[in-house]
């Protein structure tokens, strides 16, 4: 295995890369480190081992530093909630002053964008310093960039990091960031994060700004993920980012009824015992803190693969149509997605409302169970299943995007390793998925 969460570039004599973003931020506040030293330990990592992860497409150091010693200068540096943390975004969000790519090769989309999304502005005003942008798949299409090298999974190099999201979360866990934030569609964001072993989050419809001041984007399916190593880093970047006040995630508690289900949402792929196994525990570690555990399958329509599939297309037609992005200036799978999707729209085979009774019917069956919580497998496969592949079935995570609901996907330790589990809650439930999740890390 061909690890890079080992140090090769030397110690950091600092502590600060591979921190974790509370620490950092405390750090800062107190003064017992500044922004330009959080900015050159996470500049020098990046330099170290980015260039085996892949995870990066753009940094610009000196914009960095010079973001870095602004906040070092802000008056309000000692209450700022995330004083001096890096924090990654991907190629779609814009960033005042750099072009936004969207995974797009070429120079397509050259030209600079005039303001910082919604998104970026709520990460500066917090205090984060903005890192760069990661790789993305073309218009967050397929699972590999065709921006070579792909993002790589830092715990084992030889592996794609699972998505068109992967990359903030390779970067996470390679120790390049603290923090970063992807588009979730369909899993991306959390599919990433649970093959990187990091905790991923998807927010419920709605909840945080998508990039381009868009309010809806892939017909509803698309939210700004969030990717962090702890449940307690995403709630502090979910705070931040959001109107919700978390707090203490211990004093938020725990489900009093939780639902337990294997049970593939679309009927296809073969679960891996491993995440069966860990699906289990949890229930198993709930039980022992005196949640009720219960079986119980969510009633998950039939052709539901087939109704995130025509928003997916549909939406991707779309999104290419708004950047002025001809079919020519796309990779081959990518076009291919666009055509389809147009195809779609002619027919009218995407129902606006449908997203409306998708979310009903699975919110309802939360409340009429009184289930706070559902626990369910994140993936289906290891990642080691992905070596060579150019396509692993994930069918745990769309159903949530399709609902609008919040999702979230932490690592439980299972033996030696760690095996993700995902959370899915009514809606307004972060806080609840995020202290839960808090618990499950405890393991």
């Amino acid at each position: 295995m061909a690890s890079v969460l080992s140090d090769r570039a030397g110690p950091d004599m600092s502590g600060l890369a591979g921190a974790d973003a509370a620490t950092i931020a405390a750090r800062v506040r107190d003064g017992d480190a500044t922004a330009a030293d959080v900015a050159d330990a996470h500049l020098t990592r990046i330099a170290a081992v980015d260039a085996r992860v892949g995870a990066f497409c753009s940094v610009d150091p000196e914009r960095v530093r010079a973001e870095a010693t602004g906040i070092d200068a802000r008056t309000d540096r000692f209450a700022l909630p995330l004083a001096g943390v890096p924090v990654a975004v991907e190629d779609d969000v814009a960033l005042a002053g750099v072009p936004t790519g969207h995974g797009v090769v070429g120079d397509h989309l050259a030209d600079a964008a005039v303001r910082d999304d919604a998104i970026v502005r709520r990460l500066r005003a917090a205090g984060a310093i903005v890192l760069g942008r990661t790789r993305t798949a073309e218009l967050g299409v397929c699972g590999f960039t065709r921006m070579a090298p792909g993002a790589g999974d830092p715990v084992d190099i030889a592996l794609p990091a699972s998505n068109p999201c992967g990359a903030g979360a390779a970067a996470v866990a390679a120790g390049m960031t603290a923090l970063a934030l992807g588009r979730d569609g369909g899993g991306s964001v959390r599919l990433a994060a649970a093959w990187c072993g990091q905790v991923g989050l998807k927010p419920g419809h709605g909840t945080l700004p998508l990039p381009g001041g868009a309010e809806d984007r892939w017909f509803g399916l698309a939210e700004t993920g969030l990717v962090a190593r702890t449940a307690a880093d995403v709630a502090l970047l979910f705070e931040a980012l959001s109107t919700t006040t978390i707090g203490d995630l211990a004093a938020v508690g725990i489900p009093r009824r939780v639902a337990v289900s294997t049970a593939s949402p679309s009927g296809r792929g073969k679960l891996d015992p491993a995440h069966r196994d860990a699906v289990r525990k949890a229930a198993r570690r709930f039980t022992e803190l005196g949640v009720q555990a219960v079986d119980a399958d969510p009633p998950y329509p039939s052709g539901l693969d087939r109704e995130w599939t025509r928003r997916w297309r549909a939406g991707v037609a779309q999104e290419a149509e708004s950047l002025r992005i001809g079919d020519g200036e796309l990779g081959r799978r990518t076009s291919a997605v666009v055509r389809r999707g147009r195809r779609d729209l002619r027919r009218e085979r995407v129902v606006p409302g449908t997203v409306h009774t998708w979310h009903d019917r699975m919110a309802g069956w939360l409340d009429g169970g009184r289930y706070d919580v559902l626990v369910l497998p994140a993936v289906g496969s290891r990642a080691s299943a992905m070596r060579g592949s150019r396509a692993v079935p994930v069918p745990y995570t769309q159903a949530w995007n399709l609902a609008g609901l919040p999702a979230l996907v932490v690592p439980v330790r299972w033996g030696a390793a760690r095996v993700p589990v995902q959370l899915v809650g009514r809606p307004g439930s972060e806080p609840l998925l995020l202290a839960t999740a808090a618990c499950l890390q405890s393991l």
